[in-house]
């Protein structure tokens, strides 16, 4: 079997003077696919044009200079994230900073040393492939989390609004931006176990019996097989939800009929967030309840089905709860 062809790294390289070019062309020629560009202007087209994995581009040039240029890389969507780095003979203090105001991640010396250049054009390009990893992953999760509800005859704005529901509750009850974004990411996994429970259950038309809710509320154990094991901690965190959003502070939930801080905060506040879209939602078997209703009961359960301190918390968001539901409402049919 012919071993499958990996395409090479691509790194535009943009300075005005030839012999730059050539010495940069030489360091990297090999490992990489080299563009070249002679001026800002023509280097800001490339990118847009060829979405470069890295730029390694000088200051002072014609036409528009290094600064100008990677500012408008940075400003444009489809190229802000290609890093850049500065190779300049200006190399004080106050040209560096520059250079990472207007976007740079790096800055590189002229003359050039060729492990150093060789050296930050890897660690550069490593950083690359773990942010598109990152990003490849977050995608699929949400995917994954809207197939979920695609499932269960819903429009996948679910996931959306209730995951920035989550998201809000935990920053006000005092989790990190970065623990926060985790949650933000790993809700929308919440109700992945349904894609285990069979159509005759799932969909059906009339109130479910004792047998049917028998099966539904495997859907959370299902949910975390689904995901699984994971060093990654928003991977963790998304078992965590899948297995916990239908525990109750009081004890009667399930799948294990978790209490209290028995349930992981995470589950406790997605419970939340779940609970208040699916009443605020309209369904096949059931009207979308008025917001200040459905506010009402959440009152009415803290401290049975869901954890006071975080009700208390919740009615407190109200008017930010009530952007995000406008901002990614349900279409009109």
């Amino acid at each position: 079997m012919l071993p499958q062809r990996v395409d090479k790294p691509s790194i535009l390289l943009v300075d005005d003077e030839p012999a730059n070019l050539r010495i940069l062309s030489e360091v990297l020629d090999g490992e990489y696919r080299l563009l070249v560009a002679r001026d800002g202007a023509t280097a800001v087209k490339l990118a847009r044009a060829q979405l470069p994995d890295l730029i390694l581009m000088d200051v002072v040039m014609p036409v528009m200079d290094g600064y100008t240029a990677c500012q408008q890389i940075k400003t444009n969507d489809e190229t802000s994230h290609i890093p850049v780095i500065f190779v300049s003979a200006n190399s004080e203090v106050g040209d560096e900073s520059k250079g990472f105001d207007v976007g740079a991640v790096d800055y590189i010396g002229k003359p050039i040393s060729p492990a150093i250049v060789r050296a930050r054009v890897k660690t550069h390009l490593s950083l690359v492939r773990v942010e598109e990893l990152q990003r490849t992953r977050l995608q699929i999760v949400q995917r994954l989390g809207r197939a979920a509800e695609y499932r269960d005859n819903e429009t996948g704005l679910h996931v959306l609004r209730m995951s920035h529901y989550a998201h809000l509750l935990a920053l006000a009850a005092g989790w990190s931006e970065h623990a926060a974004d985790e949650l933000l990411h790993a809700s929308p996994m919440h109700d992945i176990g349904k894609i285990g429970i069979p159509d005759r259950v799932l969909l059906k038309p009339t109130p479910l019996n004792e047998d049917d809710w028998r099966i539904m509320h495997k859907h959370p154990w299902i949910g975390a097989q689904i995901i699984g094991e994971h060093t990654s901690s928003m991977l963790r965190m998304a078992r965590e939800v899948a297995f916990t959003h239908h525990e109750r502070w009081d004890g009667q939930g399930y799948p294990r009929g978790l209490s209290q801080d028995g349930i992981p905060e995470c589950g406790r506040i997605v419970a939340i967030a779940d609970v208040f879209d699916a009443l605020t939602s309209e369904r096949p078997y059931k009207d979308a309840w008025p917001n200040e209703v459905a506010l009402e009961y959440l009152q009415a359960n803290a401290g049975r089905r869901f954890e006071p301190r975080l009700i208390e918390l919740f009615l407190g968001l109200t008017e930010r709860v009530f952007e995000i539901q406008q901002r990614w409402s349900e279409p009109e049919k």
